[in-house]
């Protein structure tokens, strides 16, 4: 079936390069006609008359071969016409110069009989017949597919930006087939643009306007074409939209602009990503791969939300070998058919297994010594973890001491543990756990030749189990959107941003130190959902409903990212701090470790009474 397809193809490509090869023969000699039919005053007597028509004649049939040798030689029959633009048009006059020299070096050395004029005129009468049959095909085309192809009723669009990304993006709205937009209006806080038209639609004004024009045009759809826009900028826009209820797209970002890349397929619904308002967390790539390069890195966790992103980042700073170790295969194996499939060179393994599982945990730094360790893997949901507690104590707190306890033992050069705000005077067991291991990773630092470090960041956008996955299910089941509290607030960070911190701090790393992002301004979980309900066409309350229904155990109103009596200091990374070690009574903890990890192999009741004197700050039920 494949073959016969292709067969098919290239029987039509045939049959179009052949048609386009009589006509351009046909063309080339009316073009020499025409030429010194004009250059004798329109005079047929006069061409017989003069002994030019001889001349004309062997000389077409010879310059019709040069012609289409250089055509070819220029890849215009491989163009696709329907497509056809100005880098094809100047191709064509390329080809008219050069056959204008020829003709008139032929001339100059007598080797044919035409005069001298004949030359410029026959090189603007191919550049106007070639041109003018290119597009003119074009054209037809174009009207055709559309008579063909328009749906019976398109929704009227607004554009905002007039830049290259809006041009590029208002011509593939009304060139594509595919299109089912009509754009009406368009936005552009230039003033000088303002009452100018862009391919024949006007431009209204700046942002000022959109919500005169979405009720006078009767807009259905915005889409924002602005991709070099800061993120604050980008936020005010959209939140004008909004209030228009009108549904919302845009592009993803520039780098389609460098790729000439905006098409139907890359023009996204607006995200809730645009609403954040904060500029992208920006590290030091080199730190980065100078320190990664060359190394056995380890990511336990390594197919969840973060360890995954862990993963990508550095296969793309030439690790010696990078090793994911797992204790859920599925997601292990995605991870790895992609990284294989996106560098089939990289040096890949990956393990299954669990961190609770101290042998185990040894084996595999046996197998590998690795030298860098970004340690993952944990149990984060909060409020399942306030219904098993003893759980989190194990996989949290003794996970980590397993494999900071191995990273030492075998000699790792770096251990980085992936911590959370929720540490930060937690109010549940998952956020006591966290500052454990943080407090292990501390108390490991005295001692070690290894640099052991933790990285605290808020919640990250779009992970596993996070909120924007929630509300986007419970919209598209037509709500109600679950908010625990009116006033409830959240730090948000995407993934890719946590991941660039965490590997940045590694580079930072030297004994015990707690990185912390400044994650500027925090966003009300009620401010999200109602604006996500927006973006996907829908009037909060009306279309579907915003119902509270009240703290869950153990979560907080708001969330920090350092205790107080820690302090902070800079690094060269404006937008990363370090949070000063605490003065821990070693013996006494590590007398408590042990304890603790005696009440939870037997599932103690009473494991959070244990924590709460071990973690003075762990206020349970608060």
């Amino acid at each position: 079936m494949m073959n016969k397809k292709i067969a098919e193809g290239t029987h039509k490509r045939t049959i179009r390069v052949g048609l386009l090869l009589l006509e351009d023969i046909l063309l080339i000699n009316l073009a020499s006609f025409l030429a010194l039919w004009v250059r004798l005053d329109f005079s047929v007597e006069r061409m017989f008359a003069e002994g030019y028509v001889n001349s004309l004649c062997w000389f077409s049939a010879a310059g019709t071969f040069v012609i289409l040798g250089l055509l070819a030689a220029m890849k215009l029959y491989n163009s696709l016409w329907i497509y056809a633009s100005v880098e094809e048009l100047l191709r064509i006059v390329g080809v008219g110069a050069t056959v204008s020299v020829l003709e008139m070096a032929a001339i100059l050395m007598g080797v044919v009989n035409l005069p001298r004029s004949f030359p410029l005129l026959h090189g603007m009468f191919f550049v106007a017949l070639m041109g003018v049959s290119r597009f003119a095909y074009r054209a037809v085309r174009l009207l055709v597919r559309r008579a063909c192809h328009q749906p019976l009723v398109k929704k009227t669009t607004m554009l905002i930006g007039a830049g290259e990304a809006g041009t590029m993006t208002l011509r593939e709205f009304q060139n594509s087939e595919r299109s089912e937009n009509r754009v009406v209006c368009i936005i552009d806080d230039d003033p000088a643009k303002k009452g100018s038209r862009l391919r024949g639609v006007k431009i209204v004004g700046g942002r000022e306007k959109i919500l005169w024009a979405a009720q006078k045009y009767q807009v259905e759809e915005i889409v924002v074409a602005i991709p070099a826009a800061q993120p604050r900028e980008r936020r005010a826009i959209v939140d004008i939209c909004q209030k228009t209820g009108c549904k919302l797209k845009t592009l993803p970002g520039l780098f389609q602009l460098a790729n000439n890349e905006v098409s139907l397929q890359k023009i996204r619904d607006v995200d809730v990503l645009d609403l954040l308002g904060r500029d992208s967390i920006q590290v030091d790539l080199s730190q980065i791969s100078g320190y990664l390069e060359g190394k056995t890195v380890l990511v336990t966790g390594g197919g969840g939300s973060i360890g995954s992103e862990l993963c990508r980042q550095i296969a793309k700073n030439n690790p010696k070998c990078l090793v994911i170790f797992d204790i859920y295969e599925n997601n292990a194996y995605e991870i790895q058919q992609e990284l294989l499939r996106n560098d089939p060179s990289l040096n890949l393994a990956v393990r299954i297994g669990s961190v609770r599982d101290a042998e185990r945990v040894n084996l595999l730094f046996e197998e590998f010594r690795p030298q860098i360790v970004f340690h993952a893997a944990a149990h984060k949901h909060v409020p399942l973890m306030e219904d098993s507690p003893n759980e989190s104590i194990k996989n949290n707190v003794f996970g980590t001491l397993h494999v900071a306890e191995a990273a030492h033992n075998f000699g790792a050069e770096t251990f980085v543990l992936i911590s959370t705000d929720k540490a930060v005077n937690p109010t549940n067991i998952m956020g006591a756990s966290k500052r454990l291991c943080e407090m292990i990773v501390q108390t490991m630092a005295y001692h070690a030749d290894t640099k052991f470090v933790a990285v605290r960041f808020g919640n990250v956008l779009g992970s596993n189990g996070s909120v924007i996955p929630l509300f986007k299910k419970q919209i598209a089941n037509g709500g109600p959107v679950t908010v625990t509290h009116r006033d409830i607030i959240r730090y948000f960070m995407t993934i890719p941003e946590a991941v660039s911190l965490v590997l940045q701090a590694g580079s930072y790393a030297q004994q015990g130190e707690i990185f912390v992002l400044d994650m500027g301004e925090p966003v009300r979980i009620d401010d999200l959902a109602r604006n996500m309900i927006r973006l996907s066409g829908f009037e909060p309350d009306v279309d579907i409903e915003v119902k509270y229904t009240g703290l869950r155990p153990g979560e907080k109103l708001y969330e920090e990212l350092l205790m107080k009596e820690e302090g902070m200091r800079s690094t060269p990374n404006k937008l990363i701090y370090i949070g000063q070690p605490l003065n821990i009574d070693e013996a006494a903890f590590v007398a408590q470790l042990d304890e603790l990890e005696k009440a939870c192999q037997r599932n103690d009741k009473n494991i959070r009474d244990l924590v709460r004197q071990m973690v003075p700050t762990y206020h349970p039920g608060q």
